[in-house]
């Protein structure tokens, strides 16, 4: 049997060694360069000692949805078509949730080294992953939002509110359980941004969660792991000084100008975790009812207090590296391998697979 599976134009050795992939859903750049010095991360600040820290850019749109397939598949928007979390199927004209497994348009590592017989395993805070990640995945795939009594025994505590953040630390603490009984030897655990959305780097809240994560990293290095961390986004601050939201209701203002039902803009951030933020995330499709309006359209746009950048669909899709019949975006405001290319977010597979000795 080969020792390698080859997805999307690279090659990813079987795990070595257990192998980790977690991804720290909005951990933005700042909690690790504050949190680090602090001492908040003892074990991942290790890492720049005896393995490699640094930062990678994420998928546009930067939200969870695409990002997680991203890195589970090592292969942009444009490879495997999940464009956001929520996007307009111009042929209906229905508003769907990208959480369906039929809309993805490619395998994932998972799938193929559990096909490859390794024991593959993926645990995520959020339901609305769990059929992507565990497309055509012959393993363990759960969230923690929705654990059942045999994984709640696993782990040894009761499912956790989905608005707290122990809905990440239960993901954590159930790889390791996973490992520690050997159910498991390549594990994906995708965590929560409830904390990161609601405290910003330093604060107190922020700091108990990220030592809490730390401890659980610790572990999984005590266990023989090889350990790889990532982010599916950053965060950054959408409300006034006043805390009041800063949006800019693009859909009323182009109807204002250009007419009644002009235009219909899809946020794709949106998805049920409503509490987390609110759907501002920045970045908005346009669709417009008239092609020939689409520059003027975009113009207006540009010209709005607070856009950094309208791109038509064409332009969009080359830049962002997105599937361009689900893109209409108008808005958007290891050492040696590493060091050797612009690193992206889903190279981790790549560097935690192939990059270790």
């Amino acid at each position: 049997m080969s020792e390698t599976i080859e997805l999307n134009g690279r090659r990813y050795r079987k795990p070595q060694r257990p192998t980790v992939v977690i991804c720290v859903d909005g951990c933005d750049p700042e909690y690790l360069e504050r949190g680090i010095p602090q001492g908040i991360f003892p074990t991942i600040g290790s890492f720049r000692r005896e393995g490699y820290v640094g930062t990678a850019d994420a998928v546009v749109p930067t939200f969870t949805n695409p990002n997680n397939v991203s890195i589970v598949t090592g292969a942009p928007p444009s490879v495997h078509g999940i464009a956001g979390n929520y996007y307009l199927d111009r042929d209906s004209g229905r508003e769907i949730m990208m959480t369906d497994e039929s809309l993805m348009r490619s395998e994932t590592i998972l799938a193929l080294m559990a096909r490859a017989g390794v024991r593959t395993a993926a645990v995520t805070a959020k339901d609305k992953l769990r059929k992507l990640l565990g497309r055509n995945l012959e393993g363990i795939c759960v969230s923690s939002e929705y654990a059942d009594a045999e994984i709640e025994a696993l782990v040894g505590r009761g499912r956790p509110d989905m608005y707290s953040a122990d809905l990440s630390l239960f993901v954590l603490d159930a790889g390791v359980a996973l490992l520690e009984r050997g159910m498991a030897r390549l594990l994906y655990l995708s965590l929560s941004d409830y904390v990161q959305h609601a405290h910003a780097p330093g604060a107190p809240e922020a700091d108990a969660f990220n030592r809490a994560i730390d401890d659980r990293v610790r572990r999984f290095v005590e266990l023989g792991a090889v350990v790889g961390l990532v982010a599916d986004h950053g965060m950054s601050d959408k409300a006034r000084p006043n805390g009041e939201p800063n949006v800019i209701f693009l859909e009323d203002e182009l109807n204002r100008r250009f007419g009644a039902g002009a235009v219909r803009v899809i946020c794709p951030i949106t998805d049920p975790f409503v509490r987390h933020h609110g759907a501002l995330g920045s970045f908005v499709r346009v669709y417009a009812r008239r092609a020939a309006e689409i520059p003027a359209l975009m113009a207006a746009s540009a010209e709005l207090p607070g856009v950094a950048l309208a791109l038509d669909a064409a332009n969009a899709a080359q830049q962002f590296e997105l599937p361009l019949d689900r893109s209409r975006p108008l808005t958007p405001e290891c050492r040696s391998i590493a060091a050797a290319r612009r690193l992206r977010n889903y190279d981790i597979f790549d560097l935690a697979l192939n990059g270790v000795e």
